[in-house]
């Protein structure tokens, strides 16, 4: 993607030569329908003298004044920059151009209804995308006033972060709505989203006693599947809860959420108009997972609002600390201020999980990582980010108490509104407010990458009474750093009932190697010990001889949700490290999910399982343990109550990996109504699985695809279609999804579709002939397309599925051409390489 990247020198560069008042946007969406034009006025201070750019990805450049000058748009503009010489102290800058309408989720994104041909927008701008839009000076630290005049047409509703105005008449069928500027903010979370979009609107009451306009916007098309007042009621218990937490009131002037066709992320933090993405709007049912896993998205996209919005990073260095805490936040909003008081479980299986997977790959790196330029940036929207950062966040609460932390952030929050910081102006309001000095805490937590494993080592008396105990640390050669941790011991016995519950828990600090607990000495040796109960601490755990046998025994019989899950992650783990086999771990998981109770759980349990069948089983065993898998799937779906979420998850499974004639069999079956389960609902999005299930294992043709299509002709369907042809076991099939996607004729989600059904095969022999392609084409697609539509081929279609010594070889063969060129690239396959260097180990750990 030359051309398009931003160092952070040239950032801090524009930063002490520029300061950004006020921006006039000037958009006409009613010409055609790949441009549209682009006028952006902005005033500006500098040193005088001085020359710089701004940021302007156009389609054409027209016309460029500074200050009264026409400038040569030939001469200055290259279609991604305009230079701008001869600074004046104070200046008017007026940029007239065409930008382009985008299809990959970047900048301002068109989509066409295939329902009512009605076409909706959306922008999307982190991290470099506003520049897509409207010129501006894309960094994070040059703040402004932005105000947006938008010409649409008449029957369009047309949002943007602040209030919408009432709009005025126009050309012919169109008008003019003329937004009142911003607050001083970011460029990348202003926001448009124009269309015949339909809303449900309320409001609140604000801490400071304004009130609060609310809006739940979605496409015509969807709105009768819109749960409006289960978002309105997660808003009001988060804007309870952050308002009091942060002791800041909400700082916009209205909150809009909009469900978008085509988006990329799960949500982005807009100020005032947060975007999702359209999965949240059930129009099947959906697992308690999706709803829980919503309701923590509505939650972190409102604490942006504070958090990022009206207190923003100075450089994307700090995007972890954006990202990590909205993360924490919401987990901790929902536990304490919502219906979801399990969510710390959910936290565990699916983000502490992704974090342990991301601190193991050779590219992990630290929490506060070096970010060179915006290609660094687009990496790492990754685990580290996201979910170990957050973790690190949980435990330090643990570590100064959260009263304390919480007292640190008001602090913070009061001192910084409307500016820019870095993690030191933080991390001091933490150390006031907790009395306890964090710059050790902070390096070696902050400013190391890796995870440490954690074991209990006991001995006992004859009478099994403990005579020691003690935590051991240790860490990979790698990264050699042992770190201190605020964690709890849990003793865990089976009460008469059966029940495996906790009948002690001792919480301390454990620093270095190994760590003597003397408080726990002298009581009687439990069934099973936990360390790191409760999950406060950030570190894989190892269960010894004793408890692994009992968890293992009795998984099922935990009266609490989060031991059971930590259980269950220490025995994936170590799984993923070669140390038990898979075969092993599928046993464990197929002889106890039928009795696990959260969802989330559920689905993650399932995609593992999936994960262990396609990559951690010897090959030579891989084909009966598939064949057993399902079958057993097939069974615990029909043993399931009716009507659960575990029968819906169990149903889908199944459906994923049958490929035998019988399993085929009951999965046409279910499709016809032949075969009715009760409370099992068929609608689209199972009749969609069940259909591309058949279509994998060769039952279902182009004909039965488009008959699906007929019957559900939106935009899911359409996706759905582009999987299940992409699935057919043909090598025309594979052949026309290959060139489709290489092709860049499909949308972002098209494409992804696509990538799906792809790599949906029970024979990874269908698909082994791409190897040599993929590496032949790797470097194009990163060089010609956008870096959303590049990375999802480059991740998407790596022969993951060849886990052979040859895919190793050819990936290093690749990465040795590259050399030190396009390191975003290079991290993508390096990590992609590290999967198949696991599932070999993996494999000779089960063979």
């Amino acid at each position: 993607m030359p051309g398009m990247n931003l160092t952070r020198e040239e950032a801090r560069t524009r930063a002490a030569l520029i300061t950004v008042h006020s921006y006039d946007v000037e958009l006409d969406l009613t010409g055609s329908d790949t441009v549209y034009s682009s006028r952006t006025t902005v005033r500006f201070s500098a040193v005088e003298g001085a020359e710089s750019f701004i940021d302007a990805v156009t389609d054409a450049v027209r016309s460029v004044n500074l200050n009264g000058t026409e400038l040569d748009p030939a001469e200055v503009s290259d279609g991604v920059r305009i230079a701008l010489p001869g600074l004046a102290a104070e200046n008017t800058l007026v940029i007239d151009a065409d930008a382009l309408y985008m299809n990959t989720g970047e900048g301002l994104h068109r989509f066409v209804d295939p329902v009512d041909d009605e076409v909706y927008l959306y922008s999307q701008f982190e991290v470099p995308d506003s520049r897509r839009m409207f010129a501006v000076f894309e960094q994070p630290d040059l703040k402004a006033t932005f105000a947006f005049t938008i010409t649409a047409p008449a029957h369009w509703d047309v949002i943007s972060n602040a209030a919408t105005p009432v709009p005025v008449d126009a050309h012919d069928g169109a008008k003019t709505w003329a937004f009142a500027p911003t607050a001083r903010i970011s460029s990348y979370i202003t926001a448009l989203i124009a269309g015949p979009y339909q809303c449900v609107r309320s409001e609140l009451t604000s801490s400071d006693g304004r009130m609060i306009p609310l809006g739940v916007f979605a496409r015509a098309s969807l709105m009768e599947h819109l749960d409006a007042e289960n978002i309105f009621t997660l808003t009001r218990q988060g804007f309870e809860f952050f308002e009091k937490q942060f002791g800041t009131p909400y700082p916009f002037e209205k909150y809009d959420q909009l469900f978008v066709p085509e988006f990329n992320a799960g949500a982005m933090e807009n100020a005032g108009a947060v975007t999702f993405l359209e999965s949240y709007v059930f129009r099947s049912r959906p697992t308690d997972a999706m709803v829980e896993r919503r309701a923590i998205t509505v939650l972190h996209e409102l604490a942006h609002m504070w958090f990022g919005d009206l207190v923003t990073m100075r450089w994307w260095n700090d995007l972890w600390l954006n990202e990590s805490f909205a993360e924490f936040m919401s987990t901790l909003a929902a536990a304490q201020n919502t219906e979801f008081t399990s969510s710390w479980t959910t936290f565990n299986i699916l983000e502490k999980n992704w974090a342990y997977r991301q601190d193991q790959l050779p590219s992990t790196h630290p929490i506060v990582a070096e970010i060179r330029d915006l290609e660094d940036v687009q990496v790492n929207f990754d685990g580290i980010t996201y979910a170990k950062g957050a973790s690190v966040l949980r435990q330090l609460v643990a570590w100064v108490g959260q009263e304390e932390f919480m007292a640190g952030v008001r602090s913070y929050f009061a001192k910084h509104a409307w500016s820019n910081t870095e993690l030191p102006d933080l991390m001091r309001e933490l150390e006031a407010s907790s009395g306890r000095d964090l710059s050790e805490w902070s390096k070696l937590w902050l400013e190391t990458a890796g995870v440490n494993t954690l074991r209990a080592v006991i001995s006992t008396d004859d009478a099994g009474l403990i005579t020691d105990f003690s935590i051991t640390q240790t860490a990979v050669a790698e990264h050699p750093v042992i770190r201190p941790h605020r964690l709890a011991v849990g003793f865990y016995d089976l009460d008469a009932a059966g029940s495996l519950i906790r009948v002690h828990r001792e919480e301390l600090d454990v620093a270095g190697p190994t760590t003597a607990v003397p408080a726990l000495v002298g009581r009687k040796r439990p069934a099973l010990v936990l360390v790191n109960d409760d999950d406060l601490a950030y570190a894989k755990i190892r269960l010894d001889g004793q408890s692994l046998a009992t968890a293992t025994a009795h998984l099922k019989d935990f009266e609490q949700s989060l031991p059971r899950t930590l259980v269950w992650g220490a025995a994936w783990d170590a799984v993923r490290d070669a140390e038990t086999p898979a075969r092993a771990y599928l046993e464990l998981v197929l002889g106890n999910i039928g009795h696990e109770t959260d969802s989330t759980v559920i689905m993650v349990l399932l995609r593992q399982l999936n994960t262990a069948l396609d990559y951690y089983v010897d090959r030579m065993g891989a084909p009966a343990a598939r064949l057993a898998a399902a079958d057993r799937l097939w069974e615990l779906a029909r043993a399931a109550e009716a009507g659960s979420d575990a029968q819906l998850q169990f149903v889908g499974a199944f459906a994923h990996l049958a490929h035998t004639g019988p399993q085929l069999d009951a999965v046409a079956a279910l499709l016809s109504g032949e075969l009715v389960l009760e409370g099992l609902e068929v609608d689209a999005e199972m009749r969609w699985d069940l259909l591309t299930s058949l279509s994998a294992g060769g039952l279902a043709d182009a004909g039965a695809i488009a008959a699906e299509l007929e019957r559900d002709a939106t935009s899911t369907g359409q996706l759905s279609a582009h999987t299940a042809r992409a699935a057919m076991p043909t090598p025309e099939a594979k052949r026309a999804a290959w060139d489709a996607v290489i092709g860049g004729k499909l949308s972002n989600l098209e494409q992804r579709a696509a990538i799906t059904g792809f790599n949906h095969v029970h024979d990874p022999a269908l698909i082994a002939g791409y190897v040599e392609e993929y590496f032949d084409v790797a470097g194009t697609v990163w060089e010609t397309k956008s870096y959303e539509i590049a990375q999802q081929i480059v991740t998407g279609l790596y022969p993951a599925a060849q886990t052979t010594p040859e895919t190793l070889a050819k990936t290093d063969a690749f990465l040795h051409s590259l050399g030190e060129d396009s390191p975003a690239l290079r991290r993508l396959v390096i990590e992609s390489r590290d999967a198949v260097v696991r599932a070999l180990a993996a494999q000779a750990a089960d063979a």
